[in-house]
C-alpha cells in the first residue's frame, strides 16, 4: 500500500538580484563574496540568481563577470553595445530576470544585499514592492541637502506620491516587473514608474554604507538630469504653470494698457517710455522662450517614444540562452 503524504513539498521561490555595473572591477569580488554568503544563509527559504548588466565598461569588469559565470551558474550577465544610462540599464536588467521577485542593488555595496532577508519577509507578507528608505548616507552636507530638496520637489509636483529618500534599492514582485515592461518611455525614471503603478508597497529604513572602491558615477549634473527626467515624466505642472503664467501676464498687460491710456489722457505732457517698452519686450521674449523650452521637453519625450528605440542592445551574454535575450 502506497503511503499518501500529509503535505506536498512547498515551492521554494527564485529571487533575482540585479546589479547594474560600470567600471566596477574594484567591487566585483567583494560583492560576489557577500552574495554567495547570502545565498548560503537563505538556501532554506529561496533560490537566488545574480543578474549583472554591464553598461559597456572599459576596465576588467566584464572579464571578472565571465570568470564568475564560468564557475557559478547562478551568475548571469549581459553586456550592452554602448552605455545606455543608469535607469535604462536597470530596466534592461529587470527584463532579463526569471525570479518570482527581483531585488535591485548597486555594485558599490552602499546598499547592503543582506537586507534581502527583511525584504523577503515583507514580500511573503503580501507586499509587491518593498523599498529601502535611507536614514543617512555618507555624503557631504550640501550634497545630502541637495538630494533631499530634489526628492521633496519631485514628490510635491508629481501626479502620484513618490517616496522620499528612496532610490532604486528595492524588491519587486514578478507582477510589477510585467507591468513595468508595458510602460512606454524612452527615458525611464523607475522610482516614479513603480510608485505610480500602485500595488501594495512598504518601506524599510536603513543606513547607507560608504562606497567600498571606485568613484561614484553620479555627480551634481547627473543628479539634476535625473531630477528633470522625474519632473517631466511624472508631472504636468510645468505645462500648466506655463498656461497660468501666460494668462496672468496677459491680464497684467491689459491692466497696464488701460492704465497707460488713462494716464496719457489726463497727463499728455508725460514723455514716452521707450526704455520701459524695451524692458517689457525683452521680458516677454525671454518668458516665451522659457515656456517653449518646457513644451519642447514634453515634445521630445513624445518623439522618442514614437521613434521606439530599443532600451539597450545586448552585445554579449553569460549563462543566457538565445530565447532569453529580449533586447
Amino acid at each position: 500500500m502506497t503511503a499518501i503524504p500529509h503535505a506536498q513539498e512547498r515551492h521554494r521561490p527564485l529571487i533575482s538580484i540585479t546589479i547594474p555595473v560600470l567600471n566596477e572591477s574594484g567591487n566585483i569580488d567583494a560583492l560576489y563574496a557577500r552574495l554567495y554568503a547570502l545565498g548560503e544563509k537563505m538556501r532554506d527559504r529561496c533560490d537566488l540568481e545574480f543578474v549583472f548588466s554591464d553598461n559597456h565598461s572599459d576596465d576588467a569588469t566584464w572579464d571578472m563577470l565571465a570568470a564568475l559565470a564560468a564557475r557559478d551558474p547562478r551568475v548571469r550577465a549581459i553586456r550592452f553595445s554602448k552605455n545606455v544610462g543608469f535607469q535604462r540599464s536597470i530596466l534592461a536588467n529587470y527584463l532579463h530576470t526569471r525570479g518570482d521577485a527581483v531585488m535591485q542593488i548597486d555594485a558599490d555595496l552602499q546598499d547592503p544585499p543582506e537586507m534581502l532577508e527583511q525584504f523577503f519577509e515583507r514580500w511573503q507578507q503580501g507586499y509587491q514592492v518593498v523599498y529601502g528608505i535611507r536614514r543617512k548616507r555618507p555624503e557631504s552636507f550640501l550634497l545630502n541637502g541637495f538630494r533631499r530638496l530634489g526628492y521633496w520637489v519631485i514628490d510635491k509636483i508629481s501626479e502620484h506620491p513618490i517616496p522620499r529618500d528612496v532610490g532604486d534599492f528595492r524588491l519587486v514582485d514578478r507582477k510589477v516587473i510585467e507591468a513595468v515592461a508595458k510602460v512606454r518611455t524612452a527615458n525611464p525614471y523607475l522610482r516614479g514608474i513603480i510608485a505610480g503603478l500602485g500595488f501594495n508597497q512598504t518601506g524599510v529604513a536603513y543606513d547607507r554604507d560608504a562606497r567600498t572602491a571606485g568613484e561614484s558615477k553620479f555627480n551634481v549634473s547627473r543628479l539634476v538630469k535625473l531630477g528633470l527626467t522625474a519632473v517631466f515624466n511624472h508631472s504636468v505642472i510645468p505645462l500648466r504653470a506655463a498656461s497660468f503664467m501666460g494668462l496672468a501676464i496677459l491680464v497684467v498687460s491689459i491692466i497696464g494698457a488701460i492704465y497707460y491710456v488713462a494716464l496719457r489722457l489726463f497727463h499728455p505732457e508725460l514723455p514716452p517710455g521707450l526704455a520701459s517698452i524695451h524692458i517689457l519686450v525683452l521680458f516677454g521674449i525671454g518668458l516665451n522662450s522659457f515656456f517653449l523650452g518646457i513644451i519642447g521637453e514634453y515634445l521630445l519625450r513624445i518623439y522618442l517614444v514614437v521613434r521606439a528605440d530599443p532600451v539597450a542592445i545586448v552585445q554579449h551574454s553569460l549563462n543566457f540562452s538565445a530565447p532569453e535575450l529580449k533586447l
